[in-house]
């Protein structure tokens, strides 16, 4: 005990602390300080994978108890995109029937100063911030505060009406939440778009003319396999997405007004970048994913909420817990904040561009920790299926959303797409793909849901893969949700696609749960 007085003391001896560790508001020992002293003094080590690698060795974190095999395989799967991207640092996290079994931060967060990334490590999430403004949107629709088919000038006057090709037309909620009001993204020329649209087009043809002779070739009614080759080639190279390759030049980054640095006082104020502009297309009539869509969105959001939309958005991540989910703001102090990184033209590793996402706080503006957006997945999960269950050990609590609003938000919508995974739909902020399996013996298609993010110097996936539950055993459960993988990867590196390796780790870790439950 002697020790431990003599380790307590030195702690709170003043300038004892080092000086990257003090704070500018005054001196005194911080709360740190005590914990170093007594883990010292009582012999307690750091865990592995926290602090400088020894001998320049990196040192793995101990594996979860029961998941091992799932972490060392998931782990390699990450150091090759790592690898292949050339990602200066990234974040993974994964959670099995709502428990987190592993986090994990692998390379820097901060090349210039050696600052290792770590599971607490917070980054820019980009377009997943579309995830977290429908939960407030479908909050604010069970409340009765917000509808989804009302214009959306109800809510937002300044918004003005549209016309399309010479006739009134209206713009509701429901559209800008999967991306089929019209509302252009950030390239403003429309013929461009249209161009694009067109070649996605033709790209569609193509994959179902190819399929159509795959299956005639099946039954002996074939074609000569090198125009199934041709074609397949043709399609492979129109059919690149958002996410479609690590470290591509992707051209939503080369629009000017991804690099906007302007700070914008209010959500209101930001519509000016584009509420005067045509619609690209008529609203419901076709999919075109634009962030200025949830903009507007966030507008809705303030004025049927009476908040602030900002406001409104970090009360919500305090009821969900989510403490060190905050707005991308250049100005305040975030601990553990990573810095952003891109490549230059002669492929050296460089600073991101400065850059003010205040004019998107709902459609990329949030930073987060693999911990907070798995707390958030499973806050999803347990509404979703909280109505299977009928625990008689004990009475379950509600979840945040009810289970009809997380499947009306994970109901594939007609005429959508997604660009980072062929299988799915876009829903209501969220891509999802349906349980589907076409021939015997072949593959399986699981249902889940997921969303990607391209920002500034940041790339990001969220995944859930909900357990497929069985009407029949749920009852008779000890148990209570959430039952399933959910899967998430934060890097700060742009233009990396994050979303099949993602997917790949969520089976490794559904396939050994199933092990583990079969044994």
């Amino acid at each position: 005990m002697a020790g431990l007085a003599r380790a307590l003391r030195r702690a709170a001896a003043p300038g004892r602390l080092p000086p990257a560790r003090r704070g500018g508001g005054g001196a005194g020992p911080r709360p740190w300080g005590w914990g170093l002293a007594l883990g010292l003094a009582l012999g307690v080590r750091a865990a592995p994978g926290g602090g400088e690698p020894e001998n320049g060795r990196e040192e793995k974190p101990p594996s979860p108890r029961g998941f091992g095999a799932a972490v060392e395989r998931s782990r390699d799967l990450v150091r090759r995109i790592k690898d292949e991207a050339g990602i200066p640092g990234i974040l993974v996290g994964v959670s099995v029937d709502g428990k987190e079994v592993w986090s994990e931060g692998l390379g820097y967060a901060d090349v210039e100063n050696r600052v290792l990334c770590k599971p607490e490590t917070v980054m820019r999430i980009a377009s997943i911030s579309k995830c977290l403004t429908m939960m407030a949107v479908a909050k604010l629709w069970e409340e009765g505060k917000l509808d989804l088919d009302a214009p959306v000038q109800k809510y937002v006057p300044e918004f003005p009406e549209k016309v399309y090709e010479g006739e009134k037309v209206t713009i509701t909620t429901r559209q800008l939440v999967s991306h089929l009001s019209g509302i252009r993204h950030y390239e403003k020329d429309i013929t461009k778009v249209k161009e694009e649209k067109e070649k996605a087009n033709r790209a569609l043809k193509l994959t179902k003319s190819h399929q159509d002779k795959e299956q005639k070739a099946k039954e002996g009614k074939g074609t000569e396999n090198t125009d199934c080759v041709k074609q397949k080639k043709e399609h492979d190279s129109e059919t690149k997405g958002r996410n479609s390759k690590p470290g591509r030049n992707d051209k939503e980054f080369e629009q000017e007004e991804y690099y906007l640095k302007e700070k914008f006082e209010s959500v209101i104020e930001s519509l000016k970048i584009f509420k005067n502009d045509p619609l690209f297309f008529k609203p419901g009539s076709q999919f075109l994913y634009s962030t200025y869509g949830f903009t507007l969105l966030s507008a809705v959001v303030e004025r049927a909420s009476g908040q602030k939309f900002t406001d409104y958005m970090l009360k919500m991540f305090r009821d969900l817990d989510m403490l060190s989910t905050v707005l991308d703001d250049n100005e305040a102090m975030i601990y553990n904040r990573a810095r952003c990184y891109i490549y230059n033209k002669k492929g050296r590793l460089v600073n991101a561009p400065y850059v003010d996402n205040s004019y998107k706080w709902a459609g990329g503006g949030f930073l987060s920790s693999v911990g907070d957006l798995l707390k958030f997945g499973n806050a999803l999960l347990y509404s979703y299926q909280a109505g299977q269950f009928q625990n008689k050990n004990s009475k379950l609590l509600p979840g945040y959303l009810k289970p009809s609003t997380v499947a009306m938000m994970w109901t594939p919508v007609p005429k959508t797409e997604v660009s980072w995974d062929r299988d799915g739909k876009y829903a209501m902020a969220w891509a999802v793909v349906e349980k589907n399996q076409e021939c015997g013996c072949c593959r399986q298609q699981r249902h889940y849901a997921s969303h990607t993010g391209g920002a500034v110097g940041a790339s990001s996936v969220l995944l859930i893969l909900p357990e497929e539950l069985q009407p029949e055993a749920v009852g008779a459960w000890p148990v209570a949700p959430p039952r399933g993988v959910i899967v998430t990867i934060i890097c700060n590196m742009q233009s990396v696609s994050l979303n099949s390796t993602a997917l790949k780790i969520a089976r490794e870790f559904d396939r050994e749960k199933r092990a583990q439950s079969e044994g």
